[in-house]
């Protein structure tokens, strides 16, 4: 009889490893850890569509069954693709995406480099000008099949790297803090934090700044 962890682990390398969360589970091992001990269905993962099911079916011996359609529906591999004429360069998508897909900086244009998108459209609903937009890119292939183990292998192995380096910054931050505080007279001035109005304020302007660009 398998272990626990083992049926988990293999289950983990038969998903896709988009990351996308669509399953209601942070992320593809926590979702193949769920699977195993019996917490979640193997028809919760519309990347994986159909094929993806039937790969879990014969994994756990349970009967092959539609995708849930309560986590979404079975379709096409996609990239995202961000209209830099109207990327206001908040980095919120940098902070979203679980494989490090998308590159820019503070206040600068951001790119999404295609071959390391998992098309988990985590970027979509955090950026607040709405300018990053979904594009097939596997055409008629779905599920699955459109989706090759080589490319779940990389983005596994790019969510970890994410992992890893979430959690070295989280260090740095903590070791910072942890620092010892500067003298009240040695302290540079407070600043206030930014209100909701402010924040609202500098996307209204780097809207008008990014009209302005493709106007000109």
């Amino acid at each position: 009889m398998q272990s626990l962890e083992g049926l988990a682990a293999r289950i983990d390398a038969a998903l896709p490893q988009t990351q996308c969360t669509r399953c209601g589970y942070p992320d593809c091992a926590a979702y193949a850890q769920a699977i195993a001990s019996g917490e979640a269905g193997i028809d919760q993962c519309p990347p994986g569509g159909a094929q993806g099911i039937a790969r879990l079916a014969a994994l756990t011996g349970q009967p092959v069954r539609p995708l849930n359609p309560h986590f979404g529906v079975e379709g096409p591999r996609h990239v995202v693709v961000i209209d830099e004429d109207w990327c206001i360069g908040c980095t919120l998508c940098i902070k979203a995406c679980p494989t490090d897909a998308i590159v820019g900086a503070n206040k600068l244009m951001h790119t999404v480099m295609a071959p390391y998108c998992t098309g988990c459209e985590l970027c979509i609903p955090v950026c607040p000008v709405d300018c990053i937009n979904l594009v097939n890119a596997s055409g008629q292939a779905s599920g699955a099949a459109a989706w090759s183990p080589a490319q779940a292998r990389q983005a596994r192995e790019r969510y970890r790297l994410h992992k890893e380096r979430q959690a070295r910054e989280a260090q740095e931050e903590n070791d910072r803090l942890g620092s010892p505080q500067p003298r009240e007279s040695d302290a540079a001035p407070a600043t206030t934090p930014a209100s909701p109005h402010n924040k609202q304020a500098a996307i209204a302007a780097a809207l008008e700044r990014a009209r302005a660009r493709r106007a000109g």
